[in-house]
């Protein structure tokens, strides 16, 4: 058979990164949908529960000096409609460019626990310069005061009841499109979200293809050839990436549920990939042990001492900045997962 390094195996960060974002489609879309639930309206950064949503949360980012709040008619990008094309924003505009979400999740990480979102804005005003030159640090700022009024307003948005009812996840989607499309308007969608998006239609696609029943299996074959239709030339890319690691992870999953040891796993790995495949799978396995540890080390400290300061020091002591972006939603994948060991 021939080896996946000749057959362009990603090295363990690109594999890493290619199977998160795409298994959840491929392989457990109820999971999907929960961990993008709980990651867009609730634990993040700068969301606060619906109680102690303020009465006014307005940041002066409108057009023409026009006031957005979570209740205005008159808020920015109300007929907005996402663009199809790559989320890297206007090759133009550098502030509008590919990670620009990240960034300002970042500067909100960095914030700290801020209940309010005046307080939390103030706070990004003196962050600001940290995360962003200063030539984009004045649109940046305007920018990230209404990514906080949005997350306040998602916080009104319920999660859908049934994660596996395909109209009730259409429903939670558009709703979450509608309080988007009120703050930004369309070069910052796609900078903020297009890519995402791009992943939750295809998602949804595959989700009422494989939940209609009057569908023959034909159809449902085609309607699955669709929905991958419809992914852009790169999103396509990477799922085909993500794809060809499917089966290695099916067999990782399988290694970790019968506890085999190393040795095992790699003479195994080394006969059907490859040495260079085999050593690369290797250094995934101890990363995902380093990963689940930590988690589980914090999720006992949550559940024993509750928030406050010390489970922030800890928090930022066991994860990186980006990696602190992840936890609530692994947290979340585990808690539906009881039964995952520690690897």
């Amino acid at each position: 058979m021939q080896n996946a390094h000749s057959q362009g195996a990603p090295e363990p960060a690109q594999a890493r990164n290619s199977t998160r974002f795409w298994g959840a489609a491929a392989v457990t879309v109820c999971a999907a949908a929960v961990a993008w639930w709980l990651g867009a309206a609730t634990g993040q950064p700068g969301e606060h529960d619906p109680s102690r949503t303020p009465q006014a949360a307005t940041t002066p980012g409108g057009e023409n000096g026009t006031p957005v709040t979570a209740g205005s008619a008159t808020q920015r990008g109300a007929q907005h409609t996402a663009a199809p094309s790559e989320a890297a924003g206007s090759a133009a505009d550098p502030l509008l460019a590919e990670g620009l979400r990240d960034r300002i999740e970042a500067m909100l990480m960095d914030a700290g626990d801020v209940a309010d979102p005046q307080a939390l804005k103030q706070r990004l005003a003196q962050l600001v310069s940290q995360h962003f030159p200063p030539d984009l640090a004045t649109r940046a700022l305007a920018l990230a005061e209404r990514y906080v009024d949005y997350r306040v307003a998602l916080g009104g948005l319920h999660a859908p009841q049934d994660l596996n009812d395909p109209g009730a996840l259409r429903g939670a989607l558009e709703a979450r499109q509608k309080v988007r499309s009120q703050f930004f308007d369309d070069a910052e969608y796609n900078a903020l979200f297009a890519r995402e998006a791009e992943l939750d239609r295809y998602t949804l696609a595959r989700l009422e293809a494989t939940r209609n029943t009057q569908l023959s299996a034909e159809q449902r074959t085609q309607a699955l050839q669709d929905a991958e239709a419809e992914l852009s030339p790169q999103r396509r890319a990477e799922r085909n990436a993500a794809t060809a690691h499917m089966a290695a992870a099916e067999q990782t999953a399988s290694f970790n549920a019968q506890n085999t040891d190393e040795r095992t796993r790699h003479t195994v790995r080394a006969a059907q990939y490859g040495e260079p495949a085999a050593q690369a799978m290797a250094q995934l396995d101890r990363e995902e042990q380093n990963w689940q540890q930590r988690l589980a080390q914090y999720s006992e400290a949550r559940a024993r001492q509750g928030e406050g300061a010390a489970l922030q020091q800890l928090r930022q002591r066991l994860f990186s900045p980006e990696e602190q972006l992840r936890i609530d939603a692994a947290l979340a994948l585990r808690r539906l997962q009881p039964t995952a060991s520690g690897s």
